[in-house]
């Protein structure tokens, strides 16, 4: 018996849309998460890029649970003895809204350069206006299942 892989050329990659209007950080990024590596899709390899596009709008108004409005805070080092900052999430919102949700899906992703091509396919604005409309993204709302178009495995490697 043999297991078949789908091919890079038969990959089939969907846009999605995803409001993060009143959404949960956490919880929205594992789900954009899952579907950047294509784990919602039947044809999932852990070592293929499989997954989608995800557009994410009103990145702004993302919204963190308990005192972590307050107490979260990203950190980033110059390589100097010294050179570390701390940055509260109020300034890092009020900078640049959407690298709340963008650093919690990259963390999310694989460290390696799949994660990397997994993560470019991700747009984040912080309004509710995106420049892609052209791909005809599906809208992609809270709780509801993806569905994406999948590839099938070629019939002939299949024994």
């Amino acid at each position: 018996m043999r297991t078949s892989f789908v091919k890079k050329t038969e990959i089939q990659r969907g846009w999605f849309v995803v409001d993060a209007e009143g959404q949960i950080l956490g919880r929205l990024a594992s789900r954009i998460a899952r579907i950047l590596t294509g784990k919602e899709k039947p044809i999932y390899a852990p070592f293929l890029d499989t997954g989608d596009h995800v557009i994410v709008i009103n990145a702004d108004k993302v919204r963190l649970t308990g005192a972590k409005e307050q107490d979260k805070a990203y950190y980033r080092h110059s390589g100097y003895p010294g050179g570390i900052r701390r940055s509260p999430v109020e300034h890092v919102r009020a900078r640049q809204p959407g690298r709340l949700l963008e650093s919690a899906v990259r963390g999310m992703l694989p460290k390696n350069r799949l994660g990397r091509a997994q993560f470019r396919k991700l747009k984040v604005y912080a309004g509710p206006e995106h420049p892609h409309q052209a791909q005809q993204p599906q809208r992609l709302e809270p709780g509801a299942p993806v569905a994406t178009p999948a590839a099938e495995p070629s019939a002939g490697t299949q024994a």
